[in-house]
């Protein structure tokens, strides 16, 4: 199996630590691999199926942080040779106020640990959760520091493919931290002008476009934008638009005007931002323009101001007809963690025809790996090695030094060729 690691350096430290006899007196306890980059591991702050997440006090960073720990042993190969290079290559030349902080990978034998910035209050789903939903006044905040991260990402050929409230975590001061850059992908800005698509259909169901869903390469971008508009959508009525328990009513949820709920009262203006993202393609609102709406932009000090009246009655009244009230909608559950992954489309049907089609009964569902699917694919926890005594260190990468001496966002590894215009 390829390293996920590029940078095989090994430290003295290391060695020695290694080449020390564990003795019957704990003086003499071999340290572990974590304990000779001085991270000392903490409660558990999330599992899964092959990987674990634990908060870490650091000496060198002063303070918590968090270790993503993934076992070589029961992680699907795919995972291993794809996504977990890809995603290490992607965040450690990224550095942004709204996004998680990548500080350092360690490989071992046995493990990868990807130790990042702590976030520590939780994730917007929590807030949600507990507060029902959120008011205007935060939601415009968190959503412009979304919009900026974003923004960030895109004008370095970086896309997420995975927005959702899940994945954007809280700093001590209730700061958006996007989180989880699993299926995100470099090397992305359009290449003489001409865009590079996207034909791996990644993320959640609930929070995926039209395009994603309809199995069509697609700008990834704009997937990231129509995601953004899911998570505000539910930031201020505190559930999701869509429901994805069933495909052909997805497809038809996506395909038509957005349906708000009667409560909580939403502004006219807020309701129309979202009206603009959660548009098809051709007419869906880019980064550019959501950083110029009205809402985008209102001052909380402008309240009963003409501007603010303005901005309330900008939608137009075709808009509020089709923007009916839905009294029998049934909030579908935000904890959905279904993950999307193409390793084939279904033959038959071409692109032309899924693009043109819009009855959900004739649309075929690409053929997706869920995150459930994947899960599957590890090896049941009794296969796992989970004793440190024999584990190697095989290399690390450790961006905090290389990050002081710009904020470029470019990575401090080798250039890698860019891929093909249409890429996997």
């Amino acid at each position: 199996m390829s390293s996920p690691i590029d940078s095989a350096d090994q430290s003295p430290a290391l060695e020695t630590a290694h080449a020390t006899q564990v003795g019957n007196d704990p003086k003499d306890k071999k340290p572990t691999v974590l304990e000779t980059h001085g991270y000392f591991l903490g409660k558990s702050i999330g599992t899964g199926s092959y990987a674990t997440v634990r908060m870490a006090h650091s000496e060198r960073h002063e303070g918590n942080v968090a270790i993503k720990i993934v076992s070589k042993f029961s992680a699907p190969a795919d995972y291993l040779k794809k996504f977990l290079p890809r995603e290490i290559e992607v965040v450690k030349g990224l550095r942004h106020p709204n996004l998680i902080r990548f500080l350092q990978a360690i490989e071992t034998t046995h493990r990868v640990y990807i130790i990042m910035e702590f976030a520590e209050n939780g994730s917007l789903l929590d807030i949600i959760r507990k507060d029902q939903h959120i008011d205007e006044i935060r939601s415009r905040k968190w959503f412009k520091q979304l919009t900026y991260a974003i923004e960030y990402c895109h004008d370095r050929g970086v896309v997420h493919r995975d927005i959702k409230c899940e994945n954007m975590l809280m700093d001590d001061s209730w700061n958006i931290k996007l989180s989880d850059f699993g299926f995100a992908r470099g090397h992305m800005k359009p290449k003489n002008g001409q865009p590079i698509l996207s034909e791996t259909f990644c993320g959640s169901y609930a929070y995926a476009s039209p395009e994603i869903l309809r199995g069509i390469p697609y700008q990834p971008q704009f997937a990231d934008v129509w995601s953004m508009g899911v998570v505000l959508f539910a930031m201020v009525f505190g559930r999701l638009p869509f429901d994805d328990s069933n495909y052909k009513e997805l497809i038809k949820q996506v395909s038509s005007k957005v349906v708000f709920p009667k409560d909580p009262k939403v502004s006219s203006g807020c309701k129309s931002l979202i009206n603009k993202i959660l548009a098809p393609l051709k007419s869906r609102i880019r980064l550019s323009g959501i950083k110029m709406d009205q809402w985008f932009l209102f001052e909380e000090g402008q309240a009963g101001s003409s501007k603010d009246r303005k901005s309330i009655s900008s939608v137009t009244d075709e808009e509020r007809r089709l923007s009916v009230d839905a009294d029998s909608l049934v909030p579908p559950n935000l904890i959905t963690k279904e993950e999307l992954e193409a390793k084939a489309r279904p033959r038959g049907v071409t692109d032309e025809e899924r693009r043109l089609s819009v009855d959900a009964d004739s649309l075929v569902p690409p053929n997706l790996i869920t995150k459930e699917e994947l899960e599957a694919k590890a090896r049941p926890r009794g296969a796992r090695r989970d004793s440190t005594d024999e584990e190697q260190p095989v290399g690390t990468q450790n961006p905090f030094d290389e990050a002081e001496q710009s904020d470029k966002g470019n990575s401090s590894g080798k250039s890698k060729k860019p891929p093909s215009k249409k890429e996997s």
